[in-house]
């Protein structure tokens, strides 16, 4: 019913998963409840395509990407960012204040 597991194989397991996890690596962020918020106002564009972007908040400061597969691309505006999956936007981010 159960088999014995060797020592090789289980040392192969824990070598695996340790080469996988080694290059896993996230940054906590933390942002004091009172700088949340403020007066900049992002309006909802998720969903919208591109040019539907650009018609509501005019031109971008500058425009990042698009990088990978699917292609991700960001455009900065004063206070804050907007992230494209291909044409389509995903979310937006307010700009650190500070």
């Amino acid at each position: 019913m159960f088999r014995r597991i060797s020592k090789r194989a289980t040392l192969a397991a824990g070598t695996v998963t340790l080469l996988l996890t080694v290059g896993v690596q996230a940054e906590t962020i933390e942002i004091p409840v009172g700088a949340q918020g403020g007066d900049t106002h992002v309006e909802q564009v998720r969903g919208l395509k591109k040019d539907e972007v650009t018609a509501r908040l005019g031109e971008p400061v500058s425009i990042q990407g698009p990088i990978g597969d699917p292609a991700i691309s960001r455009w900065e505006y004063a206070d804050f960012y907007v992230y494209f999956e291909w044409e389509t936007v995903l979310h937006t981010v307010r700009k650190p204040q500070g």
